[in-house]
This record gives C-alpha cells, sequence and structure tokens, in this order.
C-alpha cells in the first residue's frame, strides 16, 4: 500500500467530470475534436474545464456540522479530535481524484467529496485536513474493515456484496457499466453486443466482471487487472480489444488520453457510496446526513456546476437520495 498525505491549501481545485447521466455524456467521451461538444468554463479554469474560482467558494461556502451532531458521533468525534479525516481512494485518477505534483493539490468529484466531509466535521479550514491513502479495487474493504481510512471514496460502486462486509454512505452518485475501446476502433465496437469473440480487460473485484458475465455472450476472453492503468495499457498495446469498467473512470481515461475512447451507451447503474466500517453504525448516519446537507442547501449542485458542468453539457441531474441502497 502506498501512502500520500498531502495537505491541499483553499484553493484545492477540482478538474473533472463525475459519473454522468446515462445517455447524456458520452459525446463529450469522443477523442475526436470535430465530435466533441464545445466545452464550458470561464476566465478562471484548471486546464480541465473546472472554474476554480467557483469550486473554491462551493468548499469555502459547504456546511458545518453543529457541535451536538459532532458529539452523538463516536466516529466523527474520533476524527474531530485526531485533527484530520484518512481517505482511502486513489491521486491518480483524472475525473475523480488526482494529485497536482506540481502544487500537491488532490482534484476531482470525489475529492471535492472528500474536502466537503473534512469541513463538516473539522469546521471552518478543515478541508485542508485530508489523509489520502492509497486504495485499490482489492484493498478497500480490508482498509475500511481495519481502520487504517476512516473512508474511502472512491468511484465505489455500491453493491450486495460489498454490503456484507461493510456499510456505504450515500449513494452520492449513480453512474453505470461501460465500454473504452482505442480510438481507431471506436467505429467497430459500440455496445455489448459487440463484445462477442473480443479480448475484454476489466479490474480484478470490480463490477466490470459482473456485468461482462451479464452482458456479454461468448467474449474470446477476459483478463482481470489490478488497477486502471494496467488495464488501459493492455488496451493501447492491443492485449486487449476493450475495457469494460465504471462509466466515470473510463471518462477520466478519454479525457486523459486521446488513444482512447469511451463508446456507446453504458448498460448497467453503479451507485456511488461512501465506504465506513461496521464497526462504527453511527459514522452511516452521520455521513447519509452530511450528503442530505450539501444536497438540500444547493452545495452539491453547485459542485457538480463547477466540475462536471464544465465540461459536460446540459443541467446537473438530481443527486440520489442517501439510504437509497441496492437490494
Amino acid at each position: 500500500m502506498s501512502r500520500t498525505t498531502f495537505r491541499p491549501g483553499r484553493r484545492a481545485v477540482v478538474a473533472a467530470a463525475a459519473a454522468l447521466p446515462i445517455g447524456a455524456a458520452l459525446a463529450a467521451c469522443s477523442s475526436d475534436s470535430s465530435d466533441a461538444p464545445s466545452l464550458g468554463g470561464g476566465d478562471a479554469s484548471d486546464g480541465g474545464g473546472t472554474d476554480t474560482a467557483a469550486y473554491d467558494a462551493v468548499i469555502a461556502g459547504g456546511p458545518v456540522a453543529a457541535d451536538t451532531d459532532i458529539a452523538a458521533s463516536a466516529w466523527a468525534t474520533a476524527i474531530k479530535e485526531a485533527g484530520s479525516l484518512k481517505r482511502g481512494g486513489t491521486t491518480a485518477n483524472q475525473v475523480f481524484s488526482l494529485i497536482n505534483p506540481a502544487s500537491g493539490q488532490v482534484t476531482g468529484f470525489d475529492a471535492g467529496i472528500t474536502q466537503l466531509l473534512a469541513r463538516y466535521i473539522l469546521g471552518d479550514g478543515g478541508e485542508e485536513k485530508v489523509e489520502y491513502l492509497d486504495t485499490t479495487v482489492e484493498t478497500r474493504e480490508t482498509m475500511v474493515e481495519n481502520g487504517t481510512v476512516d473512508c474511502v471514496i472512491a468511484t465505489y460502486s455500491i453493491t450486495p456484496a460489498r454490503l456484507e462486509k461493510i456499510n456505504f454512505g450515500g449513494p452520492y452518485y449513480l453512474s453505470g457499466t461501460a465500454i473504452q475501446v482505442r480510438t481507431e476502433d471506436a467505429s467497430s465496437i459500440t455496445g455489448p453486443a459487440d463484445l462477442t469473440g473480443k479480448k475484454l480487460v476489466t479490474q480484478a473485484n470490480s463490477t466490470g466482471i459482473q456485468a461482462i458475465t451479464d452482458n456479454v455472450k461468448d467474449p474470446a476472453s477476459v483478463d482481470t487487472l489490478a488497477d486502471n492503468e494496467s488495464c488501459v495499457a493492455a488496451l493501447k498495446q492491443g492485449r486487449a480489444d476493450a475495457y469494460v469498467l465504471d462509466q466515470g473512470v473510463l471518462l477520466g481515461n478519454s479525457k486523459a488520453d486521446p488513444e482512447v475512447t469511451v463508446v456507446g451507451e453504458p448498460f448497467t447503474q453503479d451507485p456511488y457510496g461512501i465506504g465506513l466500517s461496521k464497526q462504527h453504525e453511527d459514522a452511516l448516519d452521520f455521513v447519509n446526513a452530511f450528503l442530505g446537507a450539501i444536497e438540500e442547501d444547493g452545495t452539491w449542485k453547485k459542485l457538480y456546476d463547477a466540475t462536471v458542468g464544465q465540461v459536460i453539457e446540459g443541467d446537473a441531474p438530481e443527486p440520489p437520495t442517501p439510504g437509497d441502497l441496492p437490494a
């Protein structure tokens, strides 16, 4: 496990697009600039389309929990006494959580949710007190269960199998499984029906495995690799014909690399949640109250508009209801 600690300043910038409403986003995934919609963005941008001034205002204006609410939660009290929030995830995902090596800032939609949660618990300036610990799809549940992290916020799809091991706050966003191919092959693969006889790759212990099982007939092979970077490399090197995973992650790849493109429509629904230990049952109510607060006061929409809304046209979707988990 690699461990990286950053103390991002007040201007920690979100650079990206979270998981998008099904059917609304895929035109923006094309690497062919002639087909892509015009990007939004104001005068102040981080280069990824994010309106940095608007993002700063969103984080600085995020709600802070009442002292009585903190005291009622042993989980939140422990975080406040420690003076920092330990978040499991990644700092290598362009869409959701990316470290800027020059500034040390961690950016992305998940990073924004993380910083807002830290502010909610730790008060004004709490957004600067996040400790980012690297997790993978294979280590997330373990790190939650053994207390290495306070939570995992990492495009973390809520599934019945995962719910047997840990709790999930949320969902806080809805995504879906999609397909990524080499840009040169974008016209020949547009959906699961085109994956018959193809070499596929997905991440180990991910929802992509079940999505392939349920929706792809007779693939030539299905390889599972440890992380996103390995899957992209397999695709680009021709060891796989298509990479099947959550749309939000694949959008980040396309944003970063014109050699890969997201094609077709998402063909499953994946709700993102905040991974929490079952040993701290009070954490679940506390985190859902936090998510409810940022949805009700408009913070969630403002975060979307400052990030996703800068690279994808259209209004922000309605956020999912916290506690509305899959059966």
